[in-house]
């Protein structure tokens, strides 16, 4: 049996039943050079079911009062707020997509932000209570407008914003087949951009925000270039789903994607099965390069926000930073989490000056900001953060190479000598080895580094599980 093959074998064997129906539905994508490609779907939850919390399908134009409060304990409304609720936008190919707009109830211009996911246009299948402890985000610190992960509008129409969230190709009512990231989902983007622009309570500049699955989703549908994308916020999130997620490393890891996948709702179309594809494409192919996005396309003004303790964003997130070719681009670090940072008012505060800048054309200083401010963690210490600098990585860097010695499991800046052995068995309760380095100094790593290891495995078994 090929690796391949071997490595589906057992995957589907201990996937979820759901992984493996008894006829496969497909349907057909294209990238970028108009290559098509077969992927496989599954069925998505229904819209009353009790986990995707729908909030129903209506379509209807209100008036959200200042000072009403959405939910105990959320930040009351700071001002009243249009909501047209479920209206449709027809894209490209003529499916149809529901979306919610926020916005201020006079009719001057403004411009707008869009939070591209499938999360829900409020609430959804996603939503912090569901994070424990929120991640320490204070339920009063949002108004409970806000789709996960996107922005609140309840903030932004206070200060001249609209945000618009929609449900994308196939989530809840729109219409069609729910797709992860790529160059098809990214045309829908573009088109809805497009549609927000041409708004006549649109001054015709849309920018986007949110992190994890709504920055991923900016990195794509930037690198497409839409004529009114002004400005983008991409705040933690991968950009090479194969490389930094699926597969990192080489080992398929559909576990995560598999967890998502079972929250999301579909109410006439059926779900991209990613983690089959994750199982069954464990090699670079079509499929995948299609969900690499192209970051040399991406020349919008970019604030960028990483960090170095999310596995799943902090290597794309940086990639995305150095690689985006935007002359007008800015980094910052942060050492807590994702949400938590997102959410804090000293940083929304932040974030509007730059929108401010490029989206309302208010010369703010915005362009005097430090390009890069870094933190760097001090476990058992105190953090550094803001770190004024200007480039990532450090041009002042010293790379220092390190080799392994077997004979005393430590890391030494000399080649050893002599040819030693480190073994383990797999099956102890102990199942490594450990290469030590002491610090003789103060030392910081900010940066990158590189592993080189030559492995072999003298004996191994293999257990190949049957697929049902």
């Amino acid at each position: 049996m090929s690796r391949k093959n071997m490595i589906g074998a057992v995957l589907l064997a201990i996937l979820a039943p759901q992984l493996l129906p008894a006829q496969q539905q497909q349907m057909t994508l294209h990238n970028v050079s108009g290559e098509t490609f077969d992927v496989p779907l599954r069925k998505a939850l229904p819209v009353d079911a009790p986990r995707v919390r729908y909030p129903e399908f209506k379509q209807e134009t209100l008036i959200l009062k200042a000072g009403t409060v959405r939910r105990e304990g959320a930040m009351p409304l700071p001002c009243d707020i249009l909501l047209e609720r479920d209206i449709p936008i027809k894209l490209r190919d003529g499916v149809t997509i529901y979306t919610d707009v926020f916005r201020p109830v006079n009719e001057e211009n403004c411009p707008a932000i869009l939070a591209w996911s499938p999360y829900g246009k409020e609430i959804g299948g996603q939503m912090l209570d569901d994070v424990p402890m929120r991640s320490g985000v204070a339920i009063s610190a949002t108004s409970g407008l806000e789709k996960f992960e996107g922005p609140d509008p309840a903030y932004w129409v206070a200060h001249g914003y609209a945000v618009v969230n929609p449900d994308k190709r196939g989530a809840y009512m729109s219409e069609g087949n729910l797709l992860y990231w790529g160059h098809e989902d990214a045309l829908d983007g573009c088109d809805v951009i497009e549609w927000i622009a041409s708004q006549k309570w649109c001054n015709g500049k849309v920018g986007m925000s949110g992190n994890s699955w709504l920055t991923v989703s900016q990195w794509f549908i930037a690198a497409e270039q839409p004529k009114h994308l002004a400005a983008i916020a991409p705040w933690e999130g991968f950009c090479d789903h194969f490389r930094e997620s699926s597969h990192r490393g080489g080992i398929p890891m559909p576990e995560f994607p598999e967890m998502i996948a079972e929250t999301f709702s579909s109410a006439h179309g059926m779900l991209e099965d990613q983690p089959r594809m994750i199982v069954e494409q464990p090699f670079m192919c079509s499929y995948w390069e299609d969900k690499a996005a192209r970051l040399e396309n991406i020349t919008v003004p970019a604030y960028v926000v990483a960090s170095y303790t999310n596995s799943v964003h902090t290597h794309g997130t940086f990639a995305g930073y150095r690689r985006i070719s935007s002359e007008k681009k800015w980094l910052r670090v942060h050492d807590t989490n994702e949400w938590y940072d997102y959410y804090s008012p000293e940083n929304v505060e932040d974030l509007r000056r730059f929108f401010d800048h490029y989206l309302k054309n208010i010369d703010n200083g915005w362009e005097q900001k430090p390009k890069v401010r870094l933190s760097v963690l001090n476990p058992g210490g105190k953090n550094i953060v803001n770190r004024v600098e200007n480039e990532f990585p450090l041009a002042r860097t010293k790379y220092t190479k390190l080799y392994l010695s077997a004979a005393d499991s430590s890391l030494s800046t000399s080649l050893p000598q002599k040819e030693t052995i480190s073994s383990y068995q797999s099956e102890s309760r102990q199942p490594k080895v450990t290469y030590r380095f002491r610090m003789t100094k103060s030392t910081e790593i900010t940066g990158y580094m590189k592993l080189h290891l030559w492995v072999s495995a003298p004996t191994m078994t293999i257990w190949i599980l049957p697929s049902k």
